[in-house]
């Protein structure tokens, strides 16, 4: 029998409403965007984790969870370091989240582009917007800076949709 690995997770408070991480022992396997509750949140994250546990942040999540702060706060904060468990992932959306992760604070780019980064054709930008919907990791994998053709904001999946996407694209300065 393969050994199990526990996943943990923590609900902290941010500028912008309650944020929740999970982990394990390879690395971030989730994180939820703000939310108006603590409850909301942690509803939410349970939903898509089963059988996570909740526990007090590691010295590395508290550090993770301090830099999502002080994101909401404005500062910039660069996540591409971080180590996540995609192991769950389809491959090709794991080479899409790559690519991704190098774009940097206050940029954006689009499915097109991003598709073409990882050496599909234009015909693939709808998959790359199936990949940012299943996104587990949104901020620290950074949906919210990929934009539809025209520079169009596009759709958002998290608490807030668009409007959610917008504010986070105005604290890195890009919209």
């Amino acid at each position: 029998m393969a050994p199990t690995t526990t996943h943990r997770y923590h609900v902290f408070e941010t500028a912008h409403g309650y944020c929740a991480i999970a982990w394990n022992d390879v690395g971030v396997i989730r994180f939820q965007l703000p939310a108006r509750t603590a409850e909301t949140t942690e509803r939410s994250l349970m939903r898509r984790v089963p059988g996570v546990k909740a526990a007090p942040p590691t010295a590395l999540i508290k550090e993770i969870i301090d830099a999502v702060q002080r994101y909401f706060r404005g500062e910039t904060i660069d996540f591409s370091a971080l180590t996540l468990d995609l192991a769950d992932q389809d491959e090709f959306f794991q080479r899409i989240y790559a690519a991704l992760r190098r774009v940097g604070w206050g940029e954006t780019t689009t499915y097109g582009t991003l598709a073409k980064a990882v050496g599909a054709g234009p015909e693939a930008a709808r998959d790359v917007g199936q990949a940012m919907a299943k996104n587990p990791i949104p901020l620290i994998i950074p949906c919210h800076r990929v934009l539809a053709a025209g520079g169009k904001v596009g759709g958002f999946s998290a608490p807030g949709g668009a409007t959610a996407k917008v504010h986070m694209l105005e604290l890195e300065g890009c919209a």
